[in-house]
């Protein structure tokens, strides 16, 4: 590579519960850098699954880092052309892209749900992932059966 790879830069903690993770889910909720709104919302959704869910013993961040463990996925397939055939090579994914794809399809599926505020949407999306159900955790499953269906092209890693 002829540059070199760029710094990662800081993230700050949020300012309710002190967590990176937070901080990072909330960047990628946030449109057109309205991310007072996007803490809005998130906050707003926690609140939402704390009264959804007021029979767990754990707290709404817990069940909100549950949810996104559970839809977290560990392989992908990606594309390899071989001697003009393409394949569909299951790798395993780096623990940052992990996180930032679990983040990523959560929001996407809260988004596409139906009806009332994004806080709401938001909030149904992370009981039915803490719950290994709903949209986001579907995904999740079906990029594991795509790594499954292709693990005899494995051997074409790069």
């Amino acid at each position: 590579m002829r540059k070199a790879k760029p710094k990662k830069r800081v993230i700050l903690p949020d300012p309710v519960f002190n967590d990176q993770k937070v901080s990072k889910f909330v960047n990628h909720l946030m449109y057109d850098g309205k991310k007072n709104a996007s803490y809005v919302i998130f906050y707003a959704a926690l609140d939402a699954v704390k009264s959804k869910m007021n029979n767990e013993e754990k707290s709404a961040l817990e069940i909100w880092k549950t949810a996104l463990d559970n839809v977290t996925p560990q392989v992908e397939v990606k594309s390899r052309r071989i001697g003009g055939a393409t394949f569909q090579v299951p790798t395993e994914i780096r623990p940052d892209r992990k996180e930032s794809i679990a983040m990523k399809n959560l929001i996407a599926f809260a988004r596409k749900r139906g009806g009332k505020s994004m806080a709401e949407k938001l909030a149904s999306e992370i009981v039915d992932a803490f719950n290994n159900q709903g949209g986001a955790y579907k995904r999740k499953e079906d990029m594991h059966r795509m790594a499954e269906a292709n693990r005899a092209f494995a051997h074409f890693r790069f």
